[in-house]
Parts: structure tokens; C-alpha cells; sequence
């Protein structure tokens, strides 16, 4: 129903909004009064056109065809006291116990007093402000920006991010999850960033909040939240979020391969391979998938199996650096040097700017003697990312090794500067204290890795090397807590079970010794299960 009429080519309603009373004694001769309208537009003014064998038709009210004889004498009144308030003006003005306003077009004499229903649609249509667009608070309409301007804000986003501006980022990825709240990208940005500042608990309610807006239909979000929960240690939940995600997509290749991924650091090889037959089977060739079946073999001694899914991965993407990178590792656990080499080439013309190309080769290089060109390869992967402190990391450690160890500590405190939450750093750089004799700096230094984040695989290889130090200390009984407290975290570190092993068979119990690798034989056992 039509409660205006915006065009005379508009149909008529074919019964009344308001029917006029059907009492017979009321006069017919009566006409009616002037109404408001609060209209958007001056265009909508116009009265339909009347001519001399049609009458007159009111754009609000239809009346019956007897009472419209007596409307058409008094046309000329009506276009003389139609009075339109434009919708961005406030009532002013008291009104009369008649119904009529101070200060009224004098054609208000001619017009009769109305009834009451008249009078009360006439304060209905004063009080609603029908068809009237939002206010902003400066008075105007509030528009939707153009889809573009979303587009453009994500990528401000992670220019900030990269910049570590993550303030400025956020405040611009709320306004794009304001204004685009069904698009997915917004969250997902959002939460990485709040998961690089550890504020975990926030990227998950941001996910969360994600899921709920798209209705749940965006794999990358569940995802995203499935890797953020894996971080924190919740692998059931984890699992179960990277099952969402393949329902809403199962074309969606990162959560079948984030999910094997899962399942292999589980130990649950077999269902790793499932999960990855899986992402094949409903994506097609991927080069992570390949990547990660090639690997899968290598552990199992099958390399030529292996260097065929390397292949294989590196057919699906030649710009795909990580594959070449694997391959590369797996000719230097062979020992082919000069496959090795050639591969890390491969990777590094495929991603000029990868840090990881530059790092793994470099210190392959410098593994096998090769000082200058491990040294140069580090300095040149450094100078191509400024901002990377793994870089600064393995250039020190390799100064510490064939230069002085001031040097070392210079490139350390850079390295800690440039990302203060790197853990690594922190761990390496209390190591070569430990081997400089420095115990109690050593301790501050492994101390401040650990209150980084204590629960991480990190923090297990800072526990293993900080009850190694106590260990040489003579603080026996603070090394045991130590490597029960990383294997607490990694429960899988063959090399933390062997060492609080070989501590005990030092001080002579043997049989807890023997104890210690039975317990580390059995998780094996269960893990291969």
C-alpha cells in the first residue's frame, strides 16, 4: 500500500487508507484540510494534474466518488494552503486546541475545522518523520563507502602491520569489519595481527565474531582460528575448527593441510596421509600437499618416492620457494652438495626476497666450510629484510663461531631490538653467554625468553638448555625440574629424554636412568599409533 504518491502514472489504491465515516447525517459539503507531509525530496510537491472532466486526486487520502463533486471548487485552496515540511526541519511553534499552527497560510480562514480523524493523521504526519534519510551527527545522510575503499583499507592494514603500527592497523580493521561486516578478509587480518602480539584471547573472540557475521561460510576464518587454537595447545579444539573449515569449502586446501599438518606433529601419521589424500582428491595438485607427502617419504627412507612429490610440487608452482627449499634439505641430508646447492638457487630465483632462501642456504654454506659465502649470504639476506631478526640471529652465532664474541653480542642486542617477543634470539644469546662462562647473565637471558610465552616449543628448548647449564652448575636437583618441566611442553624431544637420562647414569642410577628411556620408548610406541 502506497501511503504517497510519487508520479500521476502511479495506480490508485483501490480502497482508502482512511474511510470516511459513514454516518448520513454528517454534511458531504465539507472539505478537507490541509496536510503535512514530511517528503525527502522537493520533487515529490507536485499535485497530481487535474483537468475538467477529472477531479481532483489527493495524494494521501482517496475519498469515495460522492464527496469528491465537492472537493473540485475548492482546488485553487488546496494549492494554496499545502504546506510541506522538508524533512531535515523540527516542528517550531505550539498548536492551537483546533489542531492548526501559529502563524498559518492565510487560507486557513476558508478551510473548515476538521474532523478527528483529520486531525489526527495531521499530528501523525507532524510527529513521523515518514520516508526522512538517517542523520549523521553533522545533519547529513550516513552512506556505505564504496566497496574499493575496502580493498584499499586492508592493504593499509598490513602495510601498518609490517611497519609494527598495530594501533593504527587495528583502528582500521574495526572500521572495515563496521562498515563490511559479511566480508571475511577484515577478521582474518585483524586476528593475525592481534595473534603477533600475543593477544590470543582477543583473535579468538575476533574469529569468533568473524564465524557469526558470515554465517559461519567462510573456511579462512574457522581456519585461521584452527591454527590460533593449535598455538595454544588446544588440538581437540583445533581439530575440530579445521573440520569446519572443510565443511564450509572442501576446496579449501590450507585447512586440509593445516589439519595433517596437526596430525603429524600428533603422530598420527596415517591419518595425516588420509587428510592429505583428502586435499588432493577435492582440490587437486597443490604444492604444499606434495610438499608434505614428499617429506612424509624422506622420513621413511623412500627418497626417490620423495624427490618424485618434490618434483611433482614444483610442477604445480615454480614460484613456489618452500618446495624448492625442501628439496634443497633433503639433498643435504644426502650430502649432495651441488644438488643442494642448485636447488637453493632454484628457490631463491623463484623468491629473490624469501628470508627463509637466504638463511638455510647461508648457513648450508657455512656447515660446509664455506665461512665467506655462508657470511655473505646472511649479510645480503639481512639487507633485502631489514626487520627479520633470525637473520642477525645465524649471523651472529656464525661471528661467535669464527670471530670474537663482541661482535656476536652486538648482532644479538640488534636482533632483540628489531622483535623483543622473538624467543629464539633470546635463547641463543644466553647460550653463548653459558659458553663464555657468563652463568648469571646466561640465566637473565633464558628468564626473559621464558617470560616471553612458556608455553611454546621454544620455551621446551630454553628449559632443556637452561637444566643443561644448571646441570654443568652442579645444581642437580634444579636440572631435573628443568628437563621435566620442557618435556612437560614436548613431551616428543628425543633429545631432552636422552639428556636427563645421561644426567642420572652420571650420578650413578642406573636403573632410573634405564627407567627414562623406557618411558621415551613407550610414547614412541603410542605415537606410532
Amino acid at each position: 500500500m502506497r501511503l504517497f504518491s510519487t508520479s500521476s502514472s502511479s495506480p490508485k489504491p483501490n480502497f482508502p487508507l482512511f474511510s470516511p465515516s459513514q454516518n448520513p447525517k454528517r454534511s458531504t459539503s465539507k472539505t478537507l484540510p490541509p496536510f503535512k507531509t514530511r517528503l525527502p525530496s522537493p520533487s515529490f510537491l507536485s499535485l497530481p494534474p487535474c483537468t475538467a472532466n477529472s477531479s481532483p486526486s489527493f495524494p494521501v487520502l482517496d475519498q469515495e466518488a460522492d464527496r469528491e463533486d465537492s472537493l473540485e471548487p475548492k482546488q485553487d485552496t488546496f494549492k494554496k494552503v499545502l504546506v510541506v515540511r522538508r524533512p531535515v526541519m523540527d516542528v517550531s511553534g505550539e498548536e492551537n486546541d483546533d489542531g492548526s499552527e501559529d502563524g498559518e497560510a492565510e487560507g486557513d480562514d476558508v478551510i473548515s475545522k476538521p474532523s478527528g480523524i483529520d486531525a489526527g493523521l495531521e499530528e501523525f504526519a507532524k510527529k513521523m518523520p515518514l520516508f526522512e534519510p538517517e542523520r549523521g551527527e553533522s545533519g547529513g545522510t550516513l552512506e556505505k563507502p564504496l566497496a574499493v575503499n575496502l580493498d584499499l583499507s586492508l592493504y593499509k592494514a598490513r602495510v601498518l602491520a609490517r611497519k609494527y603500527r598495530y594501533e593504527e592497523a587495528e583502528n582500521i580493521l574495526e572500521k572495515c569489519i563496521y562498515y563490511w561486516p559479511e566480508d571475511g578478509r577484515s577478521y582474518v587480518t585483524l586476528g593475525k595481527i592481534l595473534s603477533k602480539q600475543a593477544k590470543r584471547t582477543e583473535a579468538r573472540a575476533v574469529y569468533e565474531r568473524g564465524c557469526q557475521a558470515t554465517q559461519g561460510e567462510n573456511p579462512y576464518i574457522w581456519q585461521c582460528w584452527a591454527v590460533l587454537e593449535n598455538k595454544m595447545g588446544n588440538i581437540r579444539r583445533a581439530r575440530e575448527l579445521f573440520d569446519a573449515a572443510t565443511v564450509a569449502d572442501k576446496r579449501h586446501i590450507a585447512a586440509w593441510h593445516g589439519w595433517a599438518v596437526l596430525e603429524l606433529k600428533q603422530g598420527n601419521v596415517k591419518k595425516a596421509r588420509h587428510l592429505l589424500a583428502k586435499g588432493l582428491k577435492f582440490c587437486g595438485g597443490n604444492e604444499y600437499v606434495y610438499q608434505t607427502l614428499a617429506l612424509l617419504e624422506a622420513k621413511a627412507n623412500r627418497y626417490e618416492q620423495a624427490r618424485y612429490l618434490f618434483r611433482q610440487a614444483t610442477k604445480c608452482n615454480p614460484k613456489s620457494c618452500a618446495s624448492w627449499l625442501a628439496w634443497a634439505q633433503l639433498e643435504v641430508q644426502q650430502e649432495n652438495n651441488r644438488a643442494a646447492r642448485l636447488l637453493f638457487e632454484k628457490a631463491v630465483q623463484a623468491s629473490p626476497k624469501n628470508r627463509f632462501a637466504w638463511h638455510v642456504w647461508g648457513v648450508f654454506e657455512a656447515n660446509i666450510g664455506n665461512v665467506d659465502m655462508g657470511r655473505k649470504l646472511l649479510k645480503i639476506g639481512h639487507a633485502l629484510n631489514p626487520r627479520d631478526p633470525v637473520l642477525l640471529q645465524s649471523l651472529a652465532l656464525l661471528e661467535y663461531k669464527h670471530s670474537t664474541a663482541n661482535l656476536s653480542r652486538v648482532l644479538f642486542r640488534r636482533a632483540s631490538e628489531l622483535d623483543p617477543r622473538h624467543q629464539p634470539v633470546w635463547i641463543a644469546w644466553g647460550w653463548m653467554e653459558w659458553k663464555e662462562g657468563n652463568i648469571s647473565t646466561a640465566r637473565e637471558l633464558y628468564q626473559r625468553a621464558l617470560s616471553i610465552d612458556s608455553t611454546t616449543e621454544s620455551a621446551a628448548r630454553c628449559l632443556q638448555a637452561w637444566g643443561v647449564l644448571e646441570q654443568r652448575a652442579g645444581n642437580l636437583s634444579a636440572a631435573r625440574r628443568l628437563f621435566r618441566s620442557s618435556l612437560n611442553i614436548n613431551s616428543q624431544s628425543y633429545v631432552t629424554w636422552m639428556t636427563w637420562a645421561a644426567l642420572e647414569e652420571d650420578q650413578g642410577n642406573s636403573v632410573r636412568a634405564e627407567e627414562i628411556r623406557n618411558l621415551y620408548f613407550q610414547q614412541v610406541c603410542i605415537w606410532g599409533k
